[in-house]
């Protein structure tokens, strides 16, 4: 089982940018694909952005061409590059591992969260 810490969250006014980390443990990362999800306030958790073992990406429309996902596989580490960042965005962010079954992200752990990392978005 990999586990993950986010990091990298904080408060940025609209327009700026922030990059997130999410550090795994233990020696199974780079055969994992992962994911980045949100939970706005008093919202559901909605998946933004994942990445395949080979690195191949999809995005939520709501942050494509903002956002961009990336892994470091000699680092154990996932990244999202937040860029031109919107009030709307303002939620807590997570990362996690899962698998790709017919082009779909399913989480190995459905339900299982992190610490999270807040991104608070001011206009």
């Amino acid at each position: 089982q990999v586990q993950l810490v986010e990091s990298g969250g904080g408060l940025v006014q609209a327009g700026g940018s922030l990059r997130l980390s999410c550090a795994a443990s233990g020696n199974m990362f780079s055969i994992n694909a992962m994911a980045w999800y949100r939970q706005p306030p008093g919202k559901q958790h909605e998946l933004i952005a994942s990445i395949t073992v080979n690195g191949n990406t999809n995005y939520a429309d709501a942050v494509k061409g903002r956002f961009t996902i990336s892994r470091d596989n000699a680092k154990n580490t996932l990244y999202l590059q937040m860029n031109s960042l919107k009030p709307e965005d303002t939620a807590v962010y997570y990362c996690n591992s899962g698998a790709f079954y017919s082009g779909t992200y399913f989480p190995h752990f459905a339900g299982v969260w992190g610490q999270g990392t807040q991104v608070t978005v001011s206009s």
